[in-house]
């Protein structure tokens, strides 16, 4: 006889419930928003509050385009993105790799330093960050947002440490004896084997430079460069959509549904990448 229970029938009905209505709780702003994105200004504030749109209204989607360039804005913002992605996976694969499998003097001390910058706040490197960039005439260009995802992020390094040093060293091993150089065996064998962590990595990567609003803030100033963010604020602040509230819902569900669809499709590496990559080691 099995010594485990098995759970009632009732009991799991009991969970699943229970998680479907949190589930539902999580979920409800977003679909408010569409909802609200659907209907005119008045029937937005019409008490009590309707659940669905009387009629829906799509050109509020269409009059978003026509009031302020939000392609544009899509266009910059995925710019930034994909490049970021690219200079995130790139150099903390290489230093990560660096820390977890070749053996050099100072090793440790390197990677104690590098992880001791997690403690520092990004307030306390704005303003230095932003003297610096005036210095080499990076104000109103891209360079402010994307440069620094080529240098390393120390939680990255540290989640694709943790990774690689579940991999056996034997692999690299007998990848050396084949003549393969280190950077060969990052892409041929190390790479491969770590497609969660990576995953991991350009998720938040993604997150960080999709969601960024200081950044765009504080080192763009025209407004052909702006990004979805600063084009939200344009949006709130703006004179020509002040009232227009199914304008602003428009937007910001064309601004979360990129971020959504992402988690939807990817959300299997994501957790596999944080479980064996976060927590063994």
């Amino acid at each position: 006889m099995n010594g485990r229970r098995r759970p009632r029938p009732v009991s799991r009905t009991l969970v699943y419930a229970a998680l479907a209505g949190f589930s539902l709780f999580c979920v409800f702003p977003l679909l408010w928003q569409i909802r609200s994105s659907l209907m005119t200004a008045r029937e937005i504030f019409t008490l009590p509050p309707s659940l669905l749109p009387a009629v829906p209204q799509w050109n509020n989607y269409l009059e978003l385009f026509r009031q302020v360039p939000f392609g544009r804005y899509f266009l910059n913002t995925l710019l930034i993105v994909v490049v970021n992605i690219c200079g995130a996976l790139l150099s903390n694969t290489v230093v990560a790799y660096a820390f977890a499998r070749i053996r050099f003097v100072g090793r440790s001390i390197m990677y104690g330093l590098c992880l001791a910058t997690l403690m520092l706040p990004q307030t306390v490197t704005m303003i230095p960050l932003f003297i610096e960039w005036k210095l080499l005439h990076g104000i109103n260009t891209y360079a402010p947002l994307t440069v620094l995802a080529f240098f390393g992020n120390a939680f990255y390094i540290f989640l694709l440490h943790q990774f690689f040093k579940t991999i056996p060293t034997e692999f690299d091993e007998a990848a050396f004896m084949d003549g393969l150089n280190h950077l060969q065996v990052i892409r041929t064998i190390i790479a491969p084997m770590c497609k969660p962590a990576l995953a991991v990595v350009a998720i938040f990567t993604f997150l960080a430079s999709w969601n960024d609003f200081m950044g765009p803030f504080l080192y763009i100033n025209d407004q052909s460069k702006f990004t979805l963010s600063l084009g939200m604020k344009y949006l709130i602040s703006g004179y020509s959509v002040f009232g227009q509230w199914q304008i602003l819902m428009a937007a910001s569900v064309l601004i979360v549904l990129p971020v959504a669809l992402l988690f939807f499709f990817m959300q299997r590496y994501f957790i596999r990448g944080l479980t064996m990559g976060g927590l063994k080691g």
